[in-house]
């Protein structure tokens, strides 16, 4: 969702909380939790739930390698849903013609770097730049991945999008585009 005025132009940036990564965290977690389950039941010799049967599972081997499985997958879950929970990735990106000033903000990991704060003044953006950024053999493909970079004097390139926002190639020309004639500098497009 973006926002704009005559003099300034909001782009907020979704991050970490995105519906397929609650799905993929979810998913994740139940199936962990089904593979330590089992682990677990075949070590005991009983079964923990009736929905997974364990008298026909060994625990050695077949069961400490769906426990480790499990364990893993509980510890890759648990990153998931610690990404979400903190919304790595989110933030916006402010333009204001007003004060000149270009921002871009973003959540990180916590620590000492969690705020990514970045700000240059608009006089310094020299163009903006679409780049592919997929292989070359699908480059031309269903769904070529294009990355809005926006080049600043001294600085070099900052991207503005992702790799994994699902944009068709014609909505990244077109905000592109917008964000341009917003900053009145030039397009290069290096597909």
């Amino acid at each position: 969702m973006d926002w704009r005025s005559e003099h300034l132009l909001i782009e907020l940036k979704a991050g970490s909380r995105k519906t397929s990564n609650f799905c993929w965290a979810f998913i994740l977690f139940l199936g962990s939790l089904g593979f330590l389950l089992v682990g677990t039941s075949s070590y005991l010799g009983r079964d923990l739930l009736s929905l997974f049967p364990s008298q026909q599972i060994l625990f050695f081997p077949q069961g400490m390698v769906m426990s480790f499985y499990g364990i893993a997958g509980l510890f890759i879950s648990s990153y998931l849903w610690c990404t979400i929970w903190w919304n790595v990735g989110g933030g916006y990106n402010r333009f204001d013609k007003k004060e000149g000033i270009v921002c871009i903000f973003r959540w990180g990991f916590p620590g000492k770097n969690r705020r990514i704060f970045l700000r240059f003044l608009m006089n310094d953006v020299q163009s903006i730049r679409i780049l592919n950024q997929s292989t070359k053999i699908s480059k031309e493909g269903i769904y070529p991945r294009c990355i809005i970079y926006m080049e600043i004097r001294g600085q070099g390139f900052i991207p503005l999008t992702r790799i994994d926002e699902n944009f068709t190639t014609q909505q990244i020309v077109d905000k592109a585009g917008e964000l341009a004639c917003f900053l009145r500098v030039p397009i290069e497009v290096l597909c």
